[in-house]
């Protein structure tokens, strides 16, 4: 199934029924008065995040979303029958705008959260209602009024702990890989991550209660420009808004003209302009494959200009499982402080 995280979707609820004008009709009650019952409610739009989920991909294919109308009323002081609601899974992580007012209206943090997007119509009354001492046989009623139209936009935004983030091929895929039971594409090309993956990363024996766990999220990489969309970057950036740590990852590039410093400062540059409070949270970097030769000898002098940044540069290697031990552990102790 393809990682959809964005998609539009036309919600229209029911409309009401309408009210009924009836009159008794009894042996030996010539005048029975009005009998005429209220009109069903219509049904709602509701939206439902359900665990099962992981992607948008299923609403691509509904342009339109329609809950049922209630029923009539009818004589008898009968009521209308009410709409079914029409309920839609969506992912845990989801967020809903309207697309019109640009307005947020919901926001989806834990399973089995349930919210109407769009509010069935009130059925209409019945002439009983409408009975007076001096019109003690009206034959007025009300129609049911129109359900709530909308048109939505929703975003996916992964939930996770700890956000993985730097430039294309510096080696997240192959760390998280690593780390964790997640099996992202890995290839040594750009871009070989084009949707975020998710990882479960245990520290300690979990099977005797001592362990702890978290969820780390593959972020694909990230381009000068991002925070304006370029390479997509502002659909990449959105999914580590709900990440409470950053792991940013640096490498020895082939690129003329880039280091890791300046690579370093890119990336930061873009988190900043995207969102400050992103760009504030705490964050871990480290200097990836620690198997090659270049880079152990880079390494050194690395850490002393990452030091005058105030930043502590780590090395690790996913290919040997180098450091990577101390990375998780350092994670997991920011998280859990």
């Amino acid at each position: 199934m393809k990682f959809i995280d964005e998609c539009t979707l036309s919600v229209h609820a029911g409309t009401g029924g309408n009210g009924c004008a009836a009159f008794r009709r009894e042996k030996f009650v010539p005048f029975g008065g009005p009998a005429g019952g209220d009109g069903g409610r219509g049904g709602d739009v509701v939206l439902v995040a359900d665990t099962g989920v992981n992607t948008l991909y299923e609403l691509t294919h509904l342009t339109t979303v329609r809950a049922a109308h209630g029923g009539p009323g009818q004589g008898k002081d009968c009521y209308g029958r009410g709409g079914v609601d029409s309920e839609l899974k969506v992912p845990v992580g989801t967020v809903v705008y309207d697309a019109e007012t640009r307005e947020k209206l919901c926001e989806f943090l834990r399973p089995n959260e349930r919210f109407v997007v769009a509010v069935g119509g009130k059925g209409g009354r019945g002439n009983k209602h409408f009975a007076t001492p001096t019109d003690r046989a009206p034959r007025k009623y009300e129609r049911g009024e129109p359900g709530q139209v909308r048109e939505l936009r929703l975003e996916l935004r992964v939930m996770a702990d700890v956000g993985l983030l730097g430039f294309p091929n510096v080696g997240k895929s192959t760390l998280i890989s690593a780390v964790s039971r997640a099996r992202p594409k890995v290839a040594d090309y750009p871009f070989t991550t084009l949707v975020p993956h998710l990882g479960v990363v245990t520290i300690g024996d979990s099977r005797a209660g001592l362990g702890r766990s978290f969820v780390i999220a593959d972020i694909p990489g990230l381009i000068p420009g991002a925070s304006e969309g370029a390479g997509l970057g502002i659909r990449f950036l959105r999914h580590l808004e709900r990440t409470r740590v950053l792991l940013h990852l640096i490498t020895l590039a082939e690129e003329p003209g880039r280091n890791p410093v300046d690579d370093y400062h890119v990336i930061r540059r873009e988190l900043l302009t995207f969102n400050p409070d992103l760009a504030g949270r705490p964050e871990v970097v480290a200097l990836t494959k620690a198997d090659l030769p270049d880079t152990v000898e880079a390494y050194p002098e690395l850490v002393e200009e990452f030091k005058k940044l105030g930043v502590e540069l780590r090395l690790v290697s996913a290919a040997t499982h180098q450091g990577l031990n101390e990375l998780m552990q350092e994670l997991s102790e920011k998280l859990f402080i």
